[in-house]
């Protein structure tokens, strides 16, 4: 999906799957659970499947990973 298929300027609501996501409600952007800030639907590189978030970049993904001791040197 491309940002002129629609969806206005709202956030899109979107299922996260291994190597891919499924939008449920069209939308141009998706919320960084680390940052807050917006992440371009047709820009989105990093999300989690468990935990079914999106991120804005690697450090954001990482950063994510070390709050929820996913990390395998990480003491739990």
């Amino acid at each position: 999906m491309n940002r002129f298929e629609g969806g206005g300027n709202r956030e899109a609501k979107i299922r996260y799957l291994d190597a891919d996501f499924q939008i449920l409600t069209p939308g141009t952007f998706v919320t960084c659970a680390i940052t807050g800030r917006p992440v371009m639907v047709d820009e989105l590189r990093y999300w989690s499947v468990a935990r079914q978030e999106a991120y804005v970049d690697a450090a954001a993904s990482l950063e994510a990973e070390k709050r929820a001791g996913a990390l395998p040197n990480q003491r739990r």
